[in-house]
């Protein structure tokens, strides 16, 4: 993120408005009465294989038909042209799409050399077909699109359940920049460890309803 683009969720947690606010969220097969997610938060999306957790992550993006308040630095979603809001609040899928051939044609902001490194690629991986990416590498390279667009929130969906140990913990040493600078994570994964590591609350889902939020305790 920006130093501008960091500045706004610096001035809205000395205010105490949260940088993403839910309230009344329903979908067919999930309602979410109430969720926020301050600036420089992680949050953790928990429960059962088919709870409700992804549906939660994609009515927040607006990717389905829903309804309710969603507000990001306490604006309504809805003064957002769909695509600027899922630019800000940018939700990254378990299985991201690849619908061309090479890999820098889903760039719509090229990546920085350095994050590209630290997450394990050489600068010409760009210039890879996407047949070639395992998937664990299509995982990083689906948070390095998200990231070169400088979100406010990231909407991750299990981010690094095709990864190892080494590259989970690249993953996450860009996700704790994300935060230091001001932005906002709403995430769900089954890793307790890595739960304790980013993540300051976890709320969960259980047979479509979001219930229980409760503080985390750090490694």
């Amino acid at each position: 993120m920006s130093s501008a683009a960091a500045a706004a969720p610096a001035r809205l947690a000395a205010t105490g408005v949260p940088l993403l606010a839910v309230r009344g969220l329903e979908r067919a097969g999930l309602v979410c009465a109430e969720l926020q997610v301050a600036a420089g938060e992680c949050v953790a999306v928990t429960g059962p294989s088919g709870s409700g957790k992804t549906l939660l992550l994609r009515a927040i993006a607006d990717l389905d038909p829903n309804q309710g308040e969603v507000r990001l630095s306490g604006q309504v979603r809805e003064r957002y042209p769909a695509p600027a809001w899922r630019r800000q609040v940018m939700l990254v899928p378990a299985e991201p799409g690849w619908w061309a051939v090479q890999v820098l044609a889903h760039f719509r902001t090229p990546p920085d050399t350095a994050m590209l490194g630290r997450l394990g690629f050489r600068d010409e991986v760009l210039d890879w077909a996407i047949d070639r990416l395992s998937t664990g590498e299509r995982q990083r390279l689906a948070l390095a699109r998200a990231l070169a667009e400088s979100p406010q929130v990231l909407l991750l969906d299990e981010p690094t359940s095709a990864l190892d140990e080494d590259s989970k913990r690249a993953v996450e040493g860009l996700l704790n920049e994300h935060l230091a600078g001001g932005g906002g994570i709403l995430m769900t994964t089954h890793e307790q460890a890595q739960i304790a590591r980013l993540a300051a609350r976890e709320v969960q889902v259980a047979a479509g309803r979001v219930t229980a939020c409760a503080a985390v305790a750090g490694e």
